[in-house]
């Protein structure tokens, strides 16, 4: 129950701050560590991550998972746990961020949160979420998780696995 009232908060805190982000600022030497809530313009408009654009744009959406998340996108809430330093999160949140504009998700219905190398955020958040691994997408409904996919997800195909998740809960 205290996930659940966790989860309320944040995405709320997400909403609120849709049009300004609360985050911290570091560096461990060759990157830019955002911790806190980012945004996507924030990721695609900072030069320290060249690598969000290109990652981007180098993806094209299996048209299954676009049509699944086309058909029942409206109902779904996503709460997703990034590091800007982590290869995987450099590799599949810019993709992340293609499916969701080829399915027609609103930015409204996500929220983003960076995390540090230990894997931290404000107030404990992703030590009480459990994450271990980033990326973590997590699909909510209703303010409860359920489904989340961690890194490229147990079979390889995380946009897949996401897909699934939604298909069967919504």
């Amino acid at each position: 129950m205290k996930h659940i009232f966790l989860i309320a908060i944040i995405i709320g805190l997400g909403i609120l701050t849709r049009a300004q982000t609360e985050y911290e600022i570091s560096g461990d030497g060759s990157n830019k560590v955002l911790k806190g809530l980012i945004s996507r313009d924030l990721l695609s408009g900072d030069t320290a991550f060249a690598w969000f654009n290109g990652n981007k744009a180098a993806y094209s959406p299996d048209q299954q998972v676009v049509s699944v998340l086309k058909s029942k996108g409206s109902q779904v809430q996503l709460l997703v746990f990034g590091g800007t330093w982590s290869e995987d999160t450099r590799f599949l949140l810019p993709r992340f961020f293609s499916l969701l504009d080829a399915a027609s998700i609103s930015d409204k219905q996500l929220t983003l949160v960076g995390v540090d190398k230990q894997k931290e955020t404000f107030n404990h958040l992703s030590e009480e979420l459990h994450i271990t691994q980033v990326p973590t997408f997590i699909v909510m409904k209703d303010g409860k998780e359920v489904g989340r996919v961690v890194e490229y997800g147990r079979t390889g195909q995380w946009d897949k696995e996401l897909a699934e998740i939604i298909n069967d809960n919504f």
